[in-house]
């Protein structure tokens, strides 16, 4: 029989699972305050980078766009983070339930949080958009992502039609399962106990930046399944892409996850929750 065990070294071991943030902020939030910042965070996250896209995008052009996100990232951290973990991803969520950091029923929780702060956020856009005259949902959408004929890189001719099909769907999975797994991996990694807290924000919020920069112009970036199914609705053709934005954004996460863990070296069993 196990003898057993010592309170202070579970206190031991519980510390050794938390992140830097939780470190350094160990005050304990209760779940419906945790879901309640998720939701918030995936909101904020959505209309204001999104926001940006359809609003101001002829304006700030694709680097004004990536800025957005990266800087709405940014500042979330700092403010949400430390009460949920600023997740507002259902794959960096993924991530963190892989590596022990989250339970499934709190996961589960952040997720619905997460798209339902999403589905507002888009409701929101849409209802400001259209307040514009001149807006029309079929030729202007609404931000949502795509391939093919739905690619911001498809060349549209002078009447509306596509003339040619912009980057296809080997282009977008590459692209998706990669650069998901690239932000994992940065949020897990500059989070982790050996990463310097205070600048964990601007390693994230420049990462998401950096993806963005990359892939606008091949599928409009996902890489956040809640941010893909906030604005589907609301843009001809997305609802029957949304699934690949769902899909391999979890697979990319569920990567970033495995190779931090590689790396790393970590893999905690489930704190208690």
């Amino acid at each position: 029989m196990e003898p057993p065990r010592d309170p202070e070294s579970r206190i031991d071991e519980d510390l050794a699972r938390r992140t830097s943030l939780e470190i350094r902020d160990p005050g304990e939030f209760s779940d419906l305050r945790k879901y309640v910042a998720e939701a918030i965070g995936t909101f904020l996250l959505v209309f204001s980078a999104v926001g940006t896209a359809v609003f101001a995008g002829t304006y700030v052009g694709q680097l004004g766009v990536a800025l957005a996100f990266g800087l709405t990232l940014l500042f979330l951290v700092y403010t949400i983070g430390p009460i949920s973990g600023c997740h507002v991803n259902p794959a960096v969520t993924l991530g963190q339930l892989i590596v022990g950091h989250v339970t499934p029923v709190r996961a589960l929780g952040y997720w619905i949080a997460q798209v339902v702060g999403g589905l507002i956020a888009g409701l929101t856009l849409y209802a400001v958009a259209s307040s514009l005259p001149s807006y029309d949902r079929a030729a202007d959408g609404l931000g949502a992502n795509g391939w093919g004929a739905h690619s911001p890189s498809a060349v549209h001719g002078p009447l509306g039609g596509v003339l040619e099909n912009g980057y296809g769907i080997g282009a977008m999975i590459v692209v998706e399962v990669l650069l998901t797994a690239v932000l994992v991996f940065v949020v897990l990694g500059a989070t982790d106990q050996v990463a310097d807290a205070p600048i964990a924000g601007i390693a994230i919020g420049f990462t998401l930046a950096a993806i963005h920069l990359i892939s606008i112009p091949i599928d409009n970036t996902s890489v956040n399944p809640a941010r893909s199914l906030a604005v589907a609705f609301y843009q001809d053709g997305a609802l029957g892409q949304l699934w690949a934005f769902i899909v391999f954004p979890l697979i990319g996460g569920a990567l970033g996850a495995l190779v931090y863990t590689f790396l790393f070296g970590r893999r905690y069993g489930l704190r208690a929750s």
